[in-house]
């Protein structure tokens, strides 16, 4: 492989003009198709194989005309102090909010408190229901904004007048700034790092080249735009880092005395393999998304590994081809003061990188029990974590949404915030109405249950709907346990009725995306752990490399979790970042995580630990190779991890928890992977196993391919002739 992608290298060097216009072409085409893709279908949250998922099919089936998925708010209404909500004028205030709202539009309808009774049992509290046909996703601006500004215009006499349920909640979003704030910190990263504008700038425009190129592709091809968070996010973090990588290897070979272009084929035959299969190892952890089986993580998944591949190969192609326009501009200062093109090699000097692998390789086990000791530590917290998806109790207290939240539980009972619909189908039921009387019967007497509504048949009576009210919160663990209590009862009942009863709801659903999140979770680690190490072990030629290298990232993960129990469960620090409201750590972000921080920790790993390897096998000893590793790589893993943890820990600073929530915890198992895992922990253990590190049995040697990341053929052909040798590649 070294071979090949050094003549791809030097191909793309010396054919710049030709390389940069094909992808200009590339990159013009994907955008005309995106401009003239047709608008995506909306995206449909479903999680197949649920009972809350067969609950909204049967209504979606049973009631036509109406969407079980569609949105809905609640408009509360608190008299003031002292006073009854449907006393005058308070109640004149109430029917005119309710008027005003049901002409809007995509409204389906609207419940008023005073024909259905729903009114608190003080007689302070009342609260209006509006349906929508469309989920809060597809509700437009101005439907919305009929919503507000009903309330907000529309509050005579001292009614206070608050708005909750799904209408208003708004797709979470990393915001333009934070991208931006991100791009600046980097560029000031590369400048300090590199010293040099050119080298700097070229991975920056290579990254965002490649984020054109990847979202265009997810446009064109008829994906949600609603897949792109998570390939930028990636697309970015990963450009930056695979040009870092390539460019401080031209940089090295160039001051080694090899001329521009066989600089840049050595950059891309010995940095481009260990890119190739860092971008490897991330394409599988997100593709690997797909174990979890809920479609839109899948295409989020997919959408993000393409775009990492297009990283890849901008990485490989593009960038030799622009370094060939800036072959002295991307070198340091004094490299381009120089009255010679191919200075004599400099003796290499200590620097900061060196002088702590030194001090790590003369204590390993100390720095290594240390090391074990404090992310073990870290972890502790994560054996309270408990899985939920957080709603608008979570929200600061300025918001309208945890106002109506909190003034609802203070009238109703905290219950009453998390409603579960029951579909009740009827088709085998031999006594339609007896079954749902007993139906209603046996979900009333449920302990931890405090009301049922009235069931609400279809027009062909072959289905209907009820409510039931918990008597706990919807997050609690007692509302959970009753889900389950519920759904344990309709097997009686279908053998008693012949009734089908299916629970489901907002609540409910988030019980079962955080059920089939956790019980995805161990086959997910399992399938993209696994591969990486064999994976790994074809680029190191080792057994304990990659293990090592998967227990470390197992260790990361696991302090970056207890860090989110700490703040977000238990409240530690959460005044001081803004978390407003505590409670259960949103579902998905195991999985995410996981998928996220895998890719990036096998970068350092693979950027790190590849020239080690490289100086080994050139003859170096296992401690020597450690610290020529560290000599050539410690700073561009640094100044990568810097990056990253910037730009994440921006994102705590939004206003939505479930953005907090990946901010802090994609920056802090960032921080402990690269600074605590990959630059302290993996020469500890290197240290310890000096030369076993590199053993691998003689029968598995011959069963894995030879990739040679190293680049040792390259030193036994010195010069090639780049196209012809290309061309008879291809032919």
């Amino acid at each position: 492989m070294a071979k090949y992608l050094y003549r791809l290298g030097r191909f793309a060097f010396e054919k710049r003009r030709l390389v940069v216009l094909l992808w200009l072409g590339v990159m013009a085409a994907l955008v005309a198709g995106a401009a003239n893709a047709p608008t995506a279908p909306p995206d449909k949250f479903s999680i197949p194989g649920t009972e809350s998922q067969q609950a909204f099919d049967l209504l979606g089936e049973r009631f036509p005309g109406t969407k079980s998925d569609g949105a809905q708010a609640r408009i509360v209404f608190v008299a003031p102090d002292g006073q009854q909500i449907g006393a005058e004028p308070n109640r004149a205030a109430v029917e005119q909010i309710v008027a005003k709202v049901a002409g809007g539009g995509q409204v389906t309808g609207v419940l008023d408190p005073f024909q259905t009774g729903a009114i608190s049992a003080n007689g302070t509290t009342a609260y209006a229901t509006v349906n929508y046909g469309e989920t809060s996703e597809n509700l437009t601006d101005a439907t919305k904004a009929t919503l507000t500004a009903a309330a907000e215009n529309s509050a005579p006499g001292g009614v206070t007048v608050e708005i909750g349920g799904s209408a208003l909640q708004a797709e979470p979003e990393m915001g333009a700034a934070t991208e931006i704030i991100g791009i600046v910190i980097a560029a000031i990263v590369l400048m300090i790092t590199f010293g040099a504008f050119a080298a700097a700038g070229l991975p920056l425009l290579t990254a965002l080249i490649g984020i054109g190129v990847g979202i265009a592709a997810i446009v064109a091809i008829g994906m949600s735009t609603t897949t792109t968070t998570l390939a930028m996010m990636l697309g970015l973090a990963v450009g930056i880092d695979y040009a870092l990588f390539i460019v401080s290897r031209y940089r090295t070979e160039r001051a080694a005395g090899h001329s521009a272009e066989e600089a840049a084929g050595r950059a891309v035959g010995t940095a481009g393999s260990a890119v190739v299969f860092a971008g490897l190892t991330v394409v599988i952890a997100l593709a690997g998304l797909a174990v979890v089986g809920i479609p839109v993580l899948t295409q989020m998944g997919l959408a993000a590994a393409g775009t990492v591949a297009v990283a890849v190969v901008i990485a490989l192609t593009l960038l030799p081809a622009l370094l060939g326009f800036f072959q002295r501009a991307v070198m340091p200062r004094a490299f381009r003061k120089a009255s010679i093109e191919n200075p004599a090699p400099a003796a290499a000097k200590p620097t900061m990188g060196t002088r702590w692998a030194g001090f790590v390789v003369r204590r390993p086990v100390a720095v290594l029990v240390l090391g074990l000791i404090g992310m073990g530590v870290l972890a502790l917290p994560v054996q309270s974590l408990e899985l939920g998806m957080p709603g608008d109790e979570s929200q600061p207290t300025s918001t309208t949404q945890r106002r109506a939240y909190d003034a609802l539980a203070a009238g109703f009972g905290p219950g009453f915030n998390g409603p579960l619909t029951v579909a009740v189908d009827l088709r085998d039921a031999a006594d339609p109405k007896a079954a749902l009387a007993q139906v209603s019967g046996t979900l009333a007497a449920t302990e931890g249950v405090v009301s049922v509504s009235p069931a609400i048949p279809n027009e062909a009576g072959d289905a209907a709907m009820l409510t039931v009210v918990p008597a706990t919160g919807p997050s609690t663990t007692e509302t959970k346990d009753l889900v389950h209590t519920l759904r344990g009862e309709a097997g009686e009942l279908k053998s008693a009725t012949g009734a089908t009863v299916l629970v489901t709801g907002a609540t409910a659903m988030n019980i079962d995306v955080s059920q089939k999140m956790a019980d995805a979770l161990l086959p997910y680690i399992a399938v993209v752990v696994g591969l990486a190490i064999l994976l790994l072990m074809i680029v190191f030629r080792s057994i304990a490399v990659p293990i090592k290298a998967a227990l470390g990232f197992l260790l990361s993960v696991g302090a970056a979790f207890g860090v989110i129990v700490a703040v977000f469960q238990w409240g530690w620090l959460a005044e001081l970042l803004g978390v407003h409201q505590t409670g259960p750590v949103m579902s998905m972000m195991p999985i995410f995580l996981i998928g996220v921080v895998f890719g990036l920790a096998m970068d350092y790993e693979v950027f790190l630990v590849t020239r080690m390897r490289e100086a080994f096998a050139h003859g170096e000893s296992a401690r020597d190779a450690i610290i020529t590793g560290f000599r050539h790589s410690g700073r561009v893993v640094v100044a990568a991890a810097a990056i990253m943890i910037a730009v994440f820990a921006g994102f705590i600073g939004g206003g939505e928890p479930m953005i907090k929530m990946m901010g802090l915890g994609l920056a802090a198992a960032v921080f402990f992977d690269a600074f605590v895992v990959r630059m302290t922990l993996v020469p500890a253990v290197l240290a310890l196993l000096g030369d076993r590190a590199w053993w691998l049995p003689r029968w598995l040697a011959r069963i894995l391919p030879n990739v040679d990341v190293e680049g040792e053929s390259l030193n036994r052909h010195e010069t090639v002739e780049p196209v012809r040798e290309l061309a008879s590649t291809w032919s």
